[in-house]
């Protein structure tokens, strides 16, 4: 089906969809406008915050047109996952104990919102189709971000220490899709099915230097544990019975290892060798946000409540640390400030059963692209151990997160009944590729 708005023009809906996305996903990287705006020390007005605002309009415009043309789509992809509801609706609720109500109220607002573009992503792009999306805005981020090193300089280093921001207000930012841009490129090669081998390749070569040039600490160890996951996960499907149980629980016991080893060796580590111990002040800052945390440990501060300056108990973390943190720099506490347990224990359940419908169509179907999906859920919560993206409104890191999430639990269905020996395709993504996206089993 085409769209005609005049006279020798016409643009076919799969187009818009490719495009709308592509945009979409663009204006949610913070990218560009938010420099453009800001004030000599990279602070952000509220008159800039109030415009930057309106950048979303045409997302959620783009939104409501998709799933409305796609209504019956949305209501299956609704239906196969009803602990996600369950999450999404957390916010909301939340809103009757909040320290800030109306600020929970609009930011959950926006929330759905971007949960809505995921579902939007995962209905109407297959494994494979999501991934090429993701590696073409990531990477323009990234080109221009080297780019800007040669027209403005100034303006494409932190004006603190003079490290590579590119188009973004931080430099960390460019740290995360460089490192995006690196996987998805790697990815893309593995694959073996790119169409322009080389651009991949240039591509890649551009996320490695938007990476080094950022010195992002988070997206480096991001990017590191992407390439370990990409290995286990192309692992899994060359073994079978109780050896896969074996490696599955061999690489368990060795995350568990590593973590403990870090929360206990790091600081010590970091300081012999004369780094910043105190990873840039959050090790200080997650001590006092524990203790808040334990004050109000079941129910938390309502949604995104915590850090409002008309929170008591935030001024107090502000004035002992020294400066404004935006957030805790951790997903995982952010969750507990604003939701208590209830709402950790909510979101480990939607991650274990995203991890275990992500691994079973990946051993069932390992080249229709599932490794991807995999990957970047895991990507997403190692770079939350010291950033905040869970759970956030208007961010494409957690809209692509939440697209994995979403596209994993609308397709295991296929699987499952594949594996029952029921009518359907050889491999749940052959639907993918034989019908048009959106299509699946009711």
């Amino acid at each position: 089906m085409t769209v005609s708005t005049r006279p020798g023009f016409r643009c076919s809906w799969r187009a818009i969809e490719w495009w709308g996305a592509a945009l979409s996903l663009f204006l949610q990287t913070g990218a560009i406008f938010p420099l453009l705006m800001s004030e000599a020390d990279g602070a952000l007005s509220d008159v800039a915050k109030s415009r930057l605002r309106l950048l979303t309009l045409p997302v959620y415009a783009y939104t409501i047109v998709m799933l409305v043309r796609h209504r019956h789509q949305f209501a299956i992809a609704l239906r196969r996952n009803l602990h996600l509801l369950l999450l999404l609706a957390m916010p909301l609720v939340s809103i009757l104990w909040s320290v800030a109500p109306s600020t929970s109220l609009r930011r959950a607002i926006g929330l759905i919102f971007t949960v809505l573009l995921a579902y939007v992503l995962a209905i109407r792009f297959s494994p494979r189709q999501l991934l090429l999306l993701v590696m073409l805005t990531s990477s323009v981020c990234v080109v221009a971000s080297l780019l800007a090193i040669g027209v403005s300089p100034r303006l494409a280093r932190m004006p603190t220490d003079g490290t590579l921001r590119g188009i973004f207000l931080h430099k960390n930012s460019l740290g995360w899709y460089a490192s995006v841009t690196v996987v998805t490129a790697s990815i893309v090669l593995l694959d073996g099915e790119a169409d322009y081998p080389r651009t991949t390749v240039a591509l890649l070569l551009a996320g490695l230097a938007g990476l080094a040039g950022s010195t992002s600490m988070t997206a480096i160890l991001a990017t590191t544990t992407a390439f370990f996951a990409i290995w286990v996960y192309s692992m899994l499907p060359r073994l079978g019975g109780l050896t896969r149980v074996a490696f599955v629980l061999l690489v368990l016991e060795f995350g568990t290892v590593l973590l403990v080893a870090l929360s206990a060796y790091l600081v010590p580590f970091l300081e012999a060798i004369g780094k910043d111990a105190t990873l840039t002040g959050r090790v200080p800052l997650w001590a006092l946000v524990d203790e808040q945390i334990s004050q109000n440990l079941m129910t938390g501060f309502g949604y995104q409540a915590f850090w409002t300056e008309a929170n008591s108990r935030a001024w107090t973390i502000w004035s002992n640390i020294g400066w404004m943190a935006p957030h805790s720099h951790n997903g995982f506490r952010e969750i507990l400030l604003s939701f208590g347990l209830g709402g950790l224990a909510i979101f480990a359940l939607v991650m274990l059963r995203a991890f275990r419908a992500g691994a079973a169509l990946h051993c069932g179907s390992p080249s229709e692209g599932w490794l991807w999906t995999n990957v970047v859920m895991v990507m997403v919560l190692v770079m939350n151990l010291t950033e905040s993206m869970l759970l956030v409104q208007n961010d494409s890191m957690f809209t692509v997160f939440m697209a994995a999430i979403i596209m994993c639990s609308l397709h295991a269905p296929a699987y499952r009944s594949n594996q029952a020996g029921l009518a359907g395709p050889q491999h749940p993504a052959q639907r993918v590729r034989s019908e048009a996206p959106g299509q699946f089993i009711a």
